[in-house]
């Protein structure tokens, strides 16, 4: 039997739906899927099986015009990822069609290596009709020599089993990556931190957009298969303090109550979750904060 194993780099301006398409292909939700742009850092990676195929995603950071350092370091970080997947696949929003951010995205692959595989995915085509679908993929094809076009709707499922049919024939012959059942390469307490990460930018979406991050700070397993997740939410300055924890502690306490449950979903068991706020000024400009989302410092010059 003839293995094929690599890695899939899906691409995108923010919002296009990278997250659910990985989510959708790996059947697990590992990447954080949040209607706030720019809410992808690490490149997290889902592993599906297809056949006998293991296909490896780098979820990207959405592409856009960086403004700050971490901006910086997260274009930088899709545009690696691209560069070293096996395929890459770029997704494009069929009722937004060819904007500014989808012309630079272009431009970029241009860049990318000879001979590198390109896929287009026109998604959300559940919002456009017919006509206007095909002007559009024409349009791309003329643009840049795809290898193969598919529609898909990311968040219903329509199209994605034949991408990934696909992208498991396209990938090389290779021993698995990683053993069979493990879905994502993050380690469990980063999964965790994201998942926390998400529920506050849900719930502060207006006020604190980036100015926070979560770690997780301490994970003991306990006697009785639960686990006691200890993390740190830590924000640039003192009134955003207060704008975590809310008028009597009622915002961290929803939040709590909602990390907890989705990180129980995920592992499939108890867990007890303890969220502490830390004010920490300079947290965009650590390295080591970088390297944690598995972002390069350097990239971000």
């Amino acid at each position: 039997m003839t293995t094929r194993a690599g890695f899939v780099a899906l691409i995108g301006e923010p919002n296009a739906g990278k997250s659910t398409l990985t989510n959708r292909m790996v059947g697990a939700k590992v990447s954080i899927v949040t209607h706030k742009v720019q809410t992808t850092r690490a490149r997290i990676r889902g592993v599906a099986t297809e056949g006998d195929s293991q296909l490896v995603f780098v979820d990207t950071p959405g592409l856009f015009k960086p403004r700050r350092r971490l901006d910086r370091a997260m274009v930088a970080a899709a545009w690696s990822g691209a560069a070293d997947a096996d395929v890459t696949v770029l997704l494009v929003e069929a009722h937004r069609g060819i904007t500014e951010g989808v012309e630079a995205i272009l431009e970029g692959l241009q860049e990318l290596p000879k001979g590198k595989k390109v896929a287009l995915a026109i998604n959300k085509i559940d919002r456009v009709e017919a006509p206007r679908l095909l002007a559009l993929t024409r349009e791309l094809n003329e643009r840049y020599a795809f290898a193969d076009t598919f529609m898909i709707s990311a968040e219903k499922g329509h199209g994605v089993e034949d991408l990934r049919k696909w992208l498991a024939a396209e990938l090389p012959e290779s021993p698995w990556l990683y053993p069979e059942d493990q879905i994502a390469d993050l380690p469990m307490r980063m999964i965790a931190a994201e998942m926390t990460r998400e529920k506050l930018t849900l719930r502060l979406h207006q006020e604190l957009p980036y100015q926070l991050t979560v770690e997780t700070e301490n994970w003991e397993e306990r006697k009785d298969g639960s686990a006691r997740i200890d993390q740190m939410i830590y924000v640039t300055r003192d009134g955003h303090k207060g704008i975590v924890l809310g008028k009597g502690g009622e915002t961290i306490k929803a939040v709590s109550q909602a990390a907890r449950a989705e990180i129980e979903e995920f592992l499939g068991r108890k867990v007890h979750l303890f969220l502490q706020v830390k004010v920490r000024e300079n947290w965009l400009e650590e390295a080591e904060r970088y390297s944690e989302m598995g972002l390069d410092f350097k990239d971000g010059n």
